[in-house]
């Protein structure tokens, strides 16, 4: 912003304080308590033929305020919802009419009138008593130039919901799909638990986490990064159906996808595997779909998406064969990596082969996935939560769901051999040494846990905020977030 603009600003708020004053010297408080609402502005006009020539008492933000003489016409904004109000000095009298000067765009005010049209047909109401609930003491953005700029709108959430209306329809389809996913899986008697947020072992997924200190325990805790080993532990203690919906946290980078902290839901299910699971999964994307937009079939940024089961199964290296033409069936690691490395692609030069696959997947065939499609068969070198296949060991009963080139979630049958469960960490641990900060740490406890015997489940982690984005036609996870996380920067 200019530094003309910010001393206009400073000369404005001088201005709005000045009426703070004045408000306070006449023994009008600027800042009112409790106000009885009969409706709110959105139950006005919806019901509005009916409401003709009652009275009603709602409350709002001021928009707009156009005097004209004698008669004074405001817009009050309540719930993303816009009514005028018609002012009158014959209806309120004068000293209250007269007090309107003390009023500006962005007030929060009370009012009482009846319900009724003007003579150009608006759907209005006729202000007999007012009352002011907040002074606001800065102009609005659109004062300028609107609220135009992106990551102002990031950072000064409360402004972009005031000036840009529609942004309030996302976090109500936010709302709407959270409430979906839990009557879905409520509704087939899974149960919502709890588990701890503060971790004193990374553990549940492949992520960098972030440290905290804990001064009464003298130890170092964990955000989590996932509830996963303790869900687990769960199935071992006897409960067969559980899911936990909440935050996880991961140190990693910012992107259109990516939030250091963000919302998922994780789903076990006793005595099923993975088919079950992609069952699950897109019944419940199908069910959300229908109750937040009213239907299975979206557009996302100009591409109809068919939501609708079943969705297509697609093993990892039949994609990668599909999309690039590399058949890797058979392939010694020497050939896997030189194949991938004629499609420009960099692999470490002890990659394994299913390591080569997934790289190449990731690099060259993720943005083709545009329709719902199961990716399936993961290499167990990149799964080590994953139980094996039994007719092909070196790969995974693992799936991922992609849409619009997105992984949406992840799921498999829940490795449940602690011995092959403590190889997978060892393997795991050699690479944090090799110098992997996202490679999974050794977790004893839960390894105790597995040894009392854990029965074979299903498990699904489903990323919320992308399901969000999708449903509600966002292209930045920003967009569906309240207050996503921004570079520190002098407001």
């Amino acid at each position: 912003m200019t530094e003309e603009h910010t001393v206009d600003i400073n000369d404005l708020i001088a201005v709005r304080m000045d009426k703070r004053r004045r408000l306070m010297e006449a023994g009008v408080p600027p800042y009112g308590g409790r106000f009885e609402r009969t409706h709110t502005v959105g139950q006005v006009l919806e019901r509005f033929d009916e409401l003709e020539g009652t009275a009603v008492r709602v409350a709002g933000r001021l928009r707009t305020i156009r005097r004209q003489g004698r008669v004074t016409f405001m817009d009050l904004q309540d719930g993303g919802r816009r009514i005028q109000l018609f002012c009158r000095i014959n209806t309120m009298g004068e000293e209250a009419y007269q007090r309107l000067e003390w009023l500006d765009i962005g007030d929060i005010v009370g009012v009482e009138g009846l319900v009724m049209r003007t003579r150009r047909g608006e759907e209005s109401v006729e202000v007999s008593r007012w009352e002011l609930l907040a002074k606001s003491l800065r102009p609005l953005p659109e004062k300028w130039h609107g609220l135009k700029d992106v990551e102002l709108r990031y950072r000064q959430r409360y402004l972009d919901l005031i000036v840009n209306p529609h942004v309030r329809d996302v976090f109500v389809a936010r709302s709407k799909t959270i409430a979906a996913i839990r009557r879905f899986l409520t509704d087939r008697d899974f149960l919502e638990v709890e588990t701890p947020v503060l971790h004193p072992i990374a553990g549940g997924a492949n992520a960098r986490p972030f440290v905290t200190y804990h001064n009464a325990l003298d130890m170092n805790l964990y955000m989590r990064i996932a509830p996963e080993l303790y869900l687990k532990r769960l199935l071992v203690g006897g409960f067969d159906k559980v899911f936990e919906l909440g935050r996880n946290f991961r140190n990693e980078g910012i992107s259109t996808r990516h939030n250091p902290e963000y919302t998922m839901v994780e789903v076990y299910e006793a005595y099923k595997d993975a088919r079950d699971m992609m069952e699950l999964t897109e019944q419940l994307f199908a069910y959300v779909a229908e109750q937040v937009t009213g239907g299975t079939k979206i557009v996302y940024q100009g591409h109809e998406i068919d939501l609708t089961p079943p969705w297509e199964r697609l093993p990892m290296i039949e994609a990668v064969r599909r999309y690039t033409g590399l058949d890797f069936h058979g392939k010694t690691p020497e050939e896997a990596r030189k194949m991938a490395a004629e499609k420009g692609v960099e692999v470490p030069q002890d990659a394994s082969v299913g390591a080569v696959v997934a790289e190449v997947f990731d690099e060259l065939v993720e943005d083709h996935l545009i329709q719902p499609v199961f990716i399936t068969d993961y290499p167990v070198e990149i799964s080590p939560l994953a139980k094996r296949k039994d007719d092909a060991p070196h790969l995974t009963d693992r799936f991922e769901p992609y849409i619009m080139g997105w992984e949406m979630a992840n799921g498999f049958s829940e490795l449940n051999d602690p011995v092959d469960q403590r190889e997978r960490f060892e393997r795991q641990m050699e690479q944090r040494a090799k110098g992997d900060e996202e490679a999974h740490m050794m977790d004893e406890d839960f390894l105790r846990a597995l040894e009392h015997g854990m029965p074979p489940a299903g498990g699904l982690g489903i990323g919320v905020d992308r399901l969000v984005m999708l449903l509600t036609d966002s292209p930045s996870i920003r967009d569906v977030l309240l207050f996503p996380h921004m570079r520190a920067r002098e407001l």
